[in-house]
């Protein structure tokens, strides 16, 4: 069963974009692709979602949306404010084995980082992970303050015995600062993982043909693209 996890250090960090990038590496290597979000907040019954913007991003894959909250906050807080019933992590897994049996690659994106609460009860998507005993792809941000939440992060992953596959930067700056490019070395010292990516700022308002095509080139070949993290560091 191939299911992917993908946390974030925090929100806004590139979590959308770096599954839209990991779909359409392996949409163009032709594995038939399923994007699940447990829990979408902050959007309407009627607008997109974070799914959607991955299949607009990626091209042809499945996407599937278990409970979808207005407020943007936390899941568990946006469910009880909505007084619609939360997603389970137990939901979250069955649903996940079931598309796996419909596809090559199952990826699931959660929401805000690994520990917010799907429900009042304390589930997480570590809770998802460890039921599938599913590898987890981390997103983390660029600049000054995410060696902190990267290294938390990952000590909470190891600590439940999770497979931690690995960092994206899920947006990196047209001009880098000091910091950003002393972090391409000490980000997988403090994680005790690879980087295997980097995604250019700005990499999702591309057109999708564009997005597709660049795609290969900000993830490295254990997620299927050519991007190699030491020719990054030396091109910085």
């Amino acid at each position: 069963m191939a299911v992917l996890v993908i946390t974030g250090t925090g929100t806004e960090v590139g979590k959308t974009v770096t599954t839209a990038a990991v779909a359409a590496v392996a949409v163009a290597a032709g594995r038939s692709v399923a994007v699940l979000k447990p829990a979408q907040t902050g959007v309407g019954p009627h607008e997109r979602g974070d799914a959607d913007e991955v299949a607009r991003l990626a091209g042809t894959v499945t996407t599937l949306e278990l409970g979808r909250y207005p407020d943007p906050l936390a899941p568990a807080t946006a469910a009880r404010r909505a007084r619609l019933a939360p997603v389970r992590p137990r939901e979250v897994a069955e649903a996940a084995v079931k598309l796996a049996t419909e596809h090559d690659l199952v990826l699931i994106e959660g929401a805000g980082g690994l520990l917010v609460r799907f429900d009042d009860e304390g589930g997480t998507l570590a809770d998802v992970a460890t039921l599938l005993d599913a590898p987890v792809l981390l997103v983390v941000a660029a600049g000054l303050g995410t060696l902190n939440t990267t290294e938390l992060t990952a000590r909470e992953i190891r600590r439940r015995g999770l497979g931690l596959a690995g960092l994206v930067i899920g947006s990196w700056p047209g001009s880098a600062d000091l910091a950003s490019r002393c972090n391409l070395v000490d980000l997988p010292v403090v994680a005790e993982a690879p980087l295997l990516g980097a995604l250019p700022a700005g990499a999702g308002a591309r057109p999708p043909a564009a997005f597709r095509a660049g795609a290969p080139g900000w993830l490295a070949p254990a997620l299927g693209g050519t991007w190699n993290a030491d020719a990054f560091a030396g091109s910085c």
